[in-house]
């Protein structure tokens, strides 16, 4: 897909959005319903996945873990992100390797220390581009990516989280 292509594409959709400001906002949904042991079945758009613990708190490392899946959302998002910034600057990109890291004690998880946090403690996103493009473009391609990539910016942002629990 080139510049143009994405922009003709894209155009109707935002000037809906323009136009009618409600439509734009999108409620996605995700569940899970338990499994056998210590695990649970979640549906996504690829099929059924099991997501258990990790190798670090007892899982056998079969399982999906959901720290890597956030991580993979991360990637996945910045990633599609990145190529959508650089079709639409006229860049085509030879490498686009996005990467995520992330730092867990586990202990926290596992309530062995009070003072470890749960979750993770620092998340490292990287970028190894390539393209026909100079380095000032390309940096800019990875700047908007931060600013439009969806998952990073709720990383970032923390939004409003609400619980709620009916018990049967």
């Amino acid at each position: 897909m080139d510049a143009e292509a994405l922009k003709a594409l894209q155009a109707p959709i935002k000037a809906q959005y323009r136009e009618e400001p409600a439509r734009a906002l999108v409620t996605l949904r995700a569940q899970s319903n338990g499994a056998d042991g210590v695990a649970c079945k979640l549906s996504t758009a690829q099929g059924m996945v099991e997501a258990g613990l990790h190798p670090a708190t007892g899982g056998s490392g079969s399982q999906a873990c959901s720290g890597d899946m956030l991580l993979e959302a991360l990637v996945a998002c910045a990633g599609v992100t990145l190529q959508a910034v650089a079709t639409a600057f006229g860049v085509t990109l030879q490498k686009s390797w996005v990467r995520a890291e992330g730092d867990l004690d586990f202990r926290g998880t596992l309530g062995v220390a009070k003072d470890a946090p749960v979750g993770f403690r620092d998340i490292r996103l990287s970028f190894e581009i390539a393209g026909d493009a100079s380095a000032e473009t390309l940096a800019k391609i990875v700047s908007t990516t931060e600013r439009y990539c969806v998952v990073l910016q709720t990383l970032e942002q923390r939004p409003n989280i609400s619980l709620s629990a009916t018990y049967v």
